[in-house]
């Protein structure tokens, strides 16, 4: 009861809960979009797994899931086919996966990822995943932007060559908020212009962008910075607004807003130029917000849902 309280107090004057916005797209609302409205469940608090996760997002309109590689791994051959069996049967797909290597610490911790990445990746290509993505620290206390740039494009190289030899397209997330890039010794790429040159130094198809509406927003850039892209150079999208009466270079990237809870962010440009370039993969919500995260799995979800939706419905998709 006390949490159901705090959705009514806290999330229900967001204006994704006024009625007349259902959880679920008709068949006309989701011709017009390609993409998928996905349900990432760590990034809203959720703790559900394997098959309760399913029925969560089966319930509340979800069309995807994020998938987890090291849960995926975990079952046998004969248990990933029933349990994506089971997904399917539900309507669903998969969204992107996490990228499990941690490539921003020493080289120990590298190789011990990246050693275990065949396995891991062998069990996202026998489930049908296609997509994996991670982000990119923009700052480092010791390495030069140059020396950065160059151990993320051989570290991130061997990562894009394993993943792409299952099936696997990887996405990279550029982190544009202020307070992060300006935080340390030595700022590093925080834009999509200079995520561009790390793609295009590390120079394989498989990889592309993991596009956020708060880093595109705090990044100051526009629709026009989509539309350079292509549908293949994007495989994962998030979708965030910010909180009202705070600058944009003093916002904290921990204190996000579920999609059109305030309008600071316009998402309905960042929707559209994803529409117009046929980009057919998950658009999910990352807010780090903590009344959300302290919601039950069910309410949580649910407002995750009806947000997602009343941001495409305000772009006219």
């Amino acid at each position: 009861m006390k949490r159901r309280k705090l959705l009514q107090n806290t999330l229900a004057v967001a204006p994704f809960l006024i009625a007349g916005h259902g959880a679920y797209a008709n068949a006309e609302t989701a011709a017009k979009r390609k993409f998928t409205i996905d349900l990432s469940p760590g990034a809203i608090g959720v703790g559900a797994k394997a098959g309760e996760l399913i029925e969560l997002a089966a319930a509340h309109g979800f069309e995807s899931i994020q998938p987890d590689a090291k849960s995926l791994a975990s079952l046998d051959k004969t248990q990933r086919k029933e349990f994506v069996e089971r997904l399917h049967s539900k309507g669903l797909t998969w969204g992107a996966a996490g990228l499990p290597v941690d490539f921003r610490k020493d080289e120990d911790t590298f190789k011990e990822g990246i050693d275990g990445l065949p396995e891991l990746a062998a069990a996202l290509e026998d489930a049908g995943v296609t997509r994996v993505g991670t982000w990119l620290m923009p700052r480092h206390n010791s390495l030069t932007y140059v020396a950065n740039f160059r151990q993320h494009a051989s570290r991130l190289g061997e990562v894009t060559k394993i993943l792409a030899d299952h099936g696997l397209r990887f996405g990279l997330e550029y982190v544009g908020t202020y307070s992060l890039w300006t935080g340390g010794r030595n700022p590093f790429i925080h834009s999509m212009a200079e995520t561009k040159d790390l793609i295009a130094e590390i120079d394989q198809p498989t990889i592309g962008f993991v596009l956020d509406s708060w880093h595109w927003y705090t990044a100051g850039e526009t629709a026009d910075d989509i539309l350079t892209l292509k549908n293949e150079d994007i495989v994962a999208c998030d979708l965030n607004d910010a909180p009202t009466g705070i600058a944009k270079e003093e916002l904290n990237d921990t204190s996000r807003e579920l999609p059109a809870a305030t309008g600071i962010i316009d998402t309905a440009p960042f929707l559209q130029a994803l529409a117009k370039l046929g980009y057919d993969g998950p658009v999910r919500a990352e807010p780090f917000n903590k009344p959300l995260r302290e919601l039950e799995d069910g309410p949580a979800a649910e407002a995750t849902a009806k947000a997602l939706r009343e941001a495409v419905s305000r772009a006219g998709l």
